[in-house]
Order: C-alpha cells, then structure tokens, then sequence
C-alpha cells in the first residue's frame, strides 16, 4: 500500500459474550484506524450472547453511533456470525479478528502495509501460540488435518486476522455455521486462485472467558463437519472432474 493510498476497510468482529474484552477492542480500533488515515465503517456481530455483554454494547452504541451493531436473537455459531459480517461489508477490505481480543487489532497496520493492488488476501499467522498445551496440542492436529486434506499451503489456517478484498466474496460463497468456516473459506480462496500474502502477527493468553471451540461435544461436531466439507468440496469435487474428463 503506497503512502498516498488511504485503503478504504469494512471492520467487524464477531460477539459471543466478550463483555470482557470488547470494550478495549472498541477503542484500540478507533484509535487505530483514526491514526491509518483510513476510511472506514465499524461493526460488532454479536452472536446471542447474554446480558452483561448485551449491556456493554448498548453502552458502545450510545457513546459510539458510528459504531453498527448486528443482532442475532440467537446463537447462530461461529460461521454464522462472520457470514453476517462478511456481509455487512462495504468498502473495499474487510478486516475481521475475533471478539475474545486475542490478537492485537492495532496489528491491522501490518496487514494494511500488505494490501496493494496484486493482493486479495492478507492472512496473519501466529509468532507463538499463547495458549494452554492442551488446545496448542490440538490446535496443532487441527491444522495439519486441514492442511493434509484440503492441500493447504498456508501457515496458519485458523488465525482469524485477515484482511480479505470484499470482491472475493463475489466468487467465494461460504455456506457452513461452524468453526469450519475457516477451512471453507480459504479452501475457496484458494482453488479461486486469489492472491494471498502471509504476515506473522502475535497471540496472547486468553484474558476473559473461556473457549467455545474447545470441549469434546464441540470437537466431536467439529470432526463431523470437517469430515462432511471435506466429502462434499474434494472428494466429491474430485470426482466431478473425472467424470467430467470421461
């Protein structure tokens, strides 16, 4: 990005009771996207989540209007909340991050610096996981599933920081409600050939509440529809082709 460019970015964040958190990620985007120089429109996705973080986010949409907030009566899970957002995108970029402020969103600054005119996605990727062993353990399987059988060759399937042209939602339709979504995405992404550009950002330790993704009734889920998207878009897909070469 030249610096005479002001990128023009669509920001949202997925919501699911981060009334712990969310506050901080308000301010630290305003700030940060005020000292871009960008233009910009701002969004919070909350995906059903219960009072105290309801209360919050009255309060942010009376102190910031600017600021729109997406309801979802219920918990539509963790695709369905960046369906919304992706969605509610109007400017060129669209930057999501998760709502649990895992990531430092004043890191979208690295990202920007990545987004020229030959780049339709800027995926970030841990430096170090800060997380407790069990989920860096089966984080670690989850991405090398994903990597074996979806091919692929990306650093970090699961680092939810991306910088992604809103232009690639004209080709890539994402259909799943699950943490799955993830690996459908950048599946599409990248057998649609859209260029993508890697940025090594930082993780921190959880600082409010507790994952969503990691219990066993989850998992078990997770495994089903992992084993379902990937029947369905390369198994399937591949026999599409061979058909169709017959």
């Amino acid at each position: 990005m030249t610096q005479n460019t002001k990128p023009s970015v669509s920001i949202f964040y997925p919501c699911y009771n981060d009334w712990g958190t969310m506050g901080s990620m308000v301010l630290f985007t305003l700030q940060t996207a005020e000292k871009l120089g960008i233009d910009y429109d701002f969004t919070i996705i909350d995906d059903g989540s219960g009072q105290q973080t309801l209360d919050l986010l009255d309060r942010v949409a009376q102190e910031y209007p600017n600021i729109n907030i997406v309801r979802h009566e219920t918990n539509k899970g963790y695709g369905g909340a960046l369906r919304s957002g992706f969605a509610s995108g109007t400017k060129e970029w669209i930057f999501y991050t998760d709502g649990d402020a895992q990531y430092d969103v004043r890191e979208l600054a690295l990202l920007i610096e990545k987004a020229g005119p030959d780049v339709d996605v800027v995926q970030g990727y841990k430096i170090q996981r800060h997380d407790p062993l069990h989920r860096i353990v089966i984080g670690r399987i989850y991405h090398w599933i994903v990597r074996v059988a979806f091919g692929l060759h990306i650093c970090d399937t699961d680092c939810d920081f991306r910088l992604i042209r809103r232009s690639v939602f004209d080709t890539v339709e994402l259909k799943h409600d699950s943490g799955v979504i993830c690996a459908e995405m950048m599946m599409r992404i990248t057998r649609a050939r859209f260029r993508i550009v890697e940025v090594p950002v930082h993780h921190y330790q959880r600082a409010h509440g507790k994952s969503q993704f990691f219990n066993f009734p989850r998992l078990f889920r997770v495994a089903v529809n992992l084993s379902s998207l990937w029947f369905q878009e390369v198994f399937l897909y591949k026999l599409r082709g061979v058909r169709g070469r017959t």
